[in-house]
Protein backbone atom coordinates (compact mmCIF):
# COMPACT_ATOMS: atom_id res chain seq x y z
CA UNK A 1 0.00 0.00 0.00
CA UNK A 2 1.40 3.46 -1.24
CA UNK A 3 1.89 6.14 2.07
CA UNK A 4 0.37 9.58 1.62
CA UNK A 5 2.27 12.31 2.86
CA UNK A 6 -0.19 15.06 4.73
CA UNK A 7 0.83 18.39 5.23
CA UNK A 8 -0.23 20.80 7.89
CA UNK A 9 -1.42 24.57 7.42
CA UNK A 10 2.11 25.45 9.31
CA UNK A 11 4.29 23.44 6.31
CA UNK A 12 2.57 25.07 3.25
CA UNK A 13 4.62 27.91 2.98
CA UNK A 14 7.71 25.68 3.06
CA UNK A 15 6.34 23.40 0.53
CA UNK A 16 5.41 26.34 -1.75
CA UNK A 17 8.90 28.10 -1.29
CA UNK A 18 10.96 24.44 -1.93
CA UNK A 19 8.57 24.10 -5.27
CA UNK A 20 9.31 27.62 -6.16
CA UNK A 21 12.89 27.06 -5.78
CA UNK A 22 12.87 24.08 -7.67
CA UNK A 23 10.91 25.84 -10.86
CA UNK A 24 12.88 29.10 -10.75
CA UNK A 25 16.04 26.10 -11.14
CA UNK A 26 14.28 25.16 -13.89
CA UNK A 27 14.08 28.67 -15.46
CA UNK A 28 17.89 28.96 -14.87
CA UNK A 29 18.23 26.16 -17.18
CA UNK A 30 15.89 27.17 -20.10
CA UNK A 31 12.61 25.87 -19.48
CA UNK A 32 9.97 28.82 -20.23
CA UNK A 33 6.98 28.90 -18.10
CA UNK A 34 3.23 28.65 -19.28
CA UNK A 35 2.10 31.79 -17.21
CA UNK A 36 4.23 34.00 -14.55
CA UNK A 37 7.59 32.99 -14.27
CA UNK A 38 8.81 31.60 -10.82
CA UNK A 39 11.54 34.59 -10.80
CA UNK A 40 8.61 37.34 -11.26
CA UNK A 41 6.71 35.74 -8.50
CA UNK A 42 9.92 35.29 -6.13
CA UNK A 43 10.95 38.64 -6.90
CA UNK A 44 7.57 40.56 -6.25
CA UNK A 45 6.75 37.97 -2.98
CA UNK A 46 10.36 38.48 -1.24
CA UNK A 47 11.58 41.52 -2.13
CA UNK A 48 14.79 40.19 -4.22
CA UNK A 49 16.46 41.57 -7.10
CA UNK A 50 18.79 40.83 -9.46
CA UNK A 51 19.30 37.88 -12.61
CA UNK A 52 17.67 34.43 -12.05
CA UNK A 53 20.89 33.00 -11.04
CA UNK A 54 21.64 35.72 -8.71
CA UNK A 55 17.88 35.26 -7.15
CA UNK A 56 18.08 31.48 -7.11
CA UNK A 57 21.15 31.44 -4.83
CA UNK A 58 19.44 34.53 -2.75
CA UNK A 59 16.39 32.07 -2.30
CA UNK A 60 18.00 29.24 -1.93
CA UNK A 61 19.51 30.42 1.25
CA UNK A 62 15.74 31.87 2.33
CA UNK A 63 14.23 28.01 1.61
CA UNK A 64 17.17 26.53 3.56
CA UNK A 65 16.65 29.04 6.45
CA UNK A 66 12.99 28.21 6.72
CA UNK A 67 13.46 24.82 6.57
CA UNK A 68 16.21 24.54 9.43
CA UNK A 69 13.43 26.57 11.00
CA UNK A 70 10.52 23.95 10.52
CA UNK A 71 13.14 21.28 12.06
CA UNK A 72 14.37 23.20 15.24
CA UNK A 73 10.58 24.68 16.12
Amino acid sequence: MDKALVFTGEQVPVIRMIALKGALKLETLGMQPRGRSAYSIIKQEFGLKGTRASVLEQFTAMVDKAKAGRNNG
